[in-house]
């Protein structure tokens, strides 16, 4: 049983010092067409930035950093609906502002279906932000050391092994080989429960020019010495990855090398492991880690030699790996409620009374304000707006609650929530799903964990036709709606 662990990355990224993106030859079709869907590298406005992750809102927290890395992880939605996780950098990290952008323009050419790849970055004022694909499914951290249903099995092992020396091989071959504090944080899990190398861990923090933030047990000995990073240390780190799938613990290298020299194997191999490899398999890997974990560099395997070792080894290579990581894929894969359901059908019969039966419970805070400046002859009009929206949307006049909910919205002195989820059914129910998506994001950036939010978005993005993001909007408002009530 594996114990409880805090919020962990859900994202990461990569940088060289040196040189710029070189030609490598043409990416085989599989790759392409695995990356093509992705949007050239481009620059962010801090505004667009501060909508996508309603306004950095403490519960679009990924993962944050103490004093010695100082910066925060959102994860945050774009107008077109793609899902980001957004890195902040405390002001101090990247001083140099044309640094900072140049680094992340040189990273931000790199794409593969191994990488969580870089997306964008925002360099306003003070501000140092990158923007990288959202990873839903966790680190390899959390599923190799803090697991909850089911260890990690020895064929997924194999996988995030081979997958994670893919990713180094195409970084090499795009001349980015240099790769910052490599761990299992920086292994991150997509939609489909396959590994993913952060893109993160390629931009250096240019404040303090360290490379590593890991206990120095777990640190290349030549970047003691020197205080540099290769290409061979980015090996070195490998091979303490590789100790990690190993052995499901983060064990010192040193260590782990006495175990080997000792030829005590079965202490260094994880017990929840047994039976599900032979003693070639075992030594193979164990054989491959302490390559990487040469003293002398030039002694360690490249990363191309890494991947054709690692080939051969791979197991039930037909399992798609969310069935071996035991991942819940797709909106079938988890049960819905009653409001979740009817927005998969899309029964705008059944939302509206769901809507309606609800009434204006989420709104926390509003009756006050409203209540407070109910004496004002505008707000007294504003009121009279919303309450006639409120009776043509009881009566299913849905053209007429669309025009008084939009001159209540339009006065702006109060937000609310509920107000916008109801016309963006209204504008559903009138066949105007965009105006409707826009309307249920807006809902979401006022208040992020509404879970009604994010199931109207999907009932808006089925409506349009854009499947895919339908799917992922329902399953974000069904885990919504299922902590909503725990919490309860």
């Amino acid at each position: 049983m594996g114990c409880r662990c805090s919020k962990l990355t859900a994202c990461c990224w990569v940088s060289e010092q040196n040189g710029p993106i070189h030609e490598a030859p043409k990416v085989e079709n599989e790759e392409k067409s695995e990356v093509d869907g992705l949007p050239t590298f481009r620059e962010y406005t801090i505004e667009q930035l501060r909508i996508a992750t309603s306004g950095f809102a403490v519960e679009n927290i990924v993962s944050e950093h103490g004093e010695k890395a100082p910066n925060v992880v959102y994860k945050g939605k774009l107008e077109n609906q793609s899902r980001i996780a957004v890195k902040r950098f405390n002001r101090s990290a990247w001083p140099d502002a044309r640094q900072f952008l140049e680094e992340a323009r040189s990273v931000g050419q790199l794409r593969n279906h191994r990488l969580a790849n870089l997306l964008g970055c925002c360099c306003e004022g003070d501000e140092r932000l990158l923007i990288a694909e959202f990873m839903p499914n966790e680190t390899l951290a959390k599923h190799l050391f803090h697991w909850e249903t089911q260890p990690m099995k020895w064929a997924m092992r194999l996988r995030v092994a081979l997958y994670l020396a893919q990713a180094l091989e195409y970084c090499t071959s795009k001349g980015r080989a240099l790769y910052h504090d490599l761990n299992a944080y920086r292994v991150v899990f997509d939609d489909d429960g396959n590994p993913r190398l952060s893109c993160f861990g390629l931009m250096k923090n240019s404040r303090d020019g360290k490379s590593y933030s890991t206990n120095l047990a777990f640190t290349p000995p030549e970047y003691l010495r020197t205080g540099r990073v290769t290409s061979e240390s980015v090996i070195y780190s490998f091979g303490t990855l590789l100790l990690d799938l190993l052995s499901g613990k983060h064990i010192p290298p040193s260590h782990a090398l006495d175990l080997i020299r000792d030829r005590n194997i079965q202490m260094l191999t994880d017990s929840c492991l047994e039976g599900q490899f032979s003693n070639d398999e075992g030594t193979e890997l164990v054989r491959l880690a302490s390559r990487c974990l040469q003293y002398e560099p030039r002694e360690r395997p490249n990363s191309k030699s890494l991947v054709a070792a690692l080939i051969p080894l791979q197991k039930e290579t037909e399992v798609p790996s969310h069935v071996l990581m035991g991942i819940p894929h797709g909106a079938t894969a988890f049960s819905l409620s009653p409001l979740g359901e009817a927005c998969v059908r899309m029964d705008m019969t059944a939302m509206h009374e769901i809507l309606e039966k609800i009434g204006y419970k989420d709104d926390e805070g509003a009756a006050t304000e409203l209540s407070f400046q109910m004496w004002t002859n505008q707000m007294q009009e504003t009121l009279n707006s919303k309450k006639k929206g409120d009776v043509a949307f009881r009566h299913k006049d849905f053209r007429a609650a669309v025009e008084c909910y939009t001159q209540f919205i339009d006065v702006g002195t109060m937000v609310s929530p509920t107000v916008f989820a109801r016309r963006s059914l209204s504008y559903l129910m009138n066949d105007m799903p965009l105006e409707a998506l826009n309307d249920a994001v807006q809902a979401q950036v006022i208040s992020p964990v509404w879970h009604i939010a994010s199931y109207l978005q999907a009932a808006s993005l089925f409506a349009l036709g854009r499947e895919n993001e339908a799917q992922i909007a329902v399953k974000e408002g069904s885990i919504l709606e299922e902590k909503r009530n725990a919490t309860s």
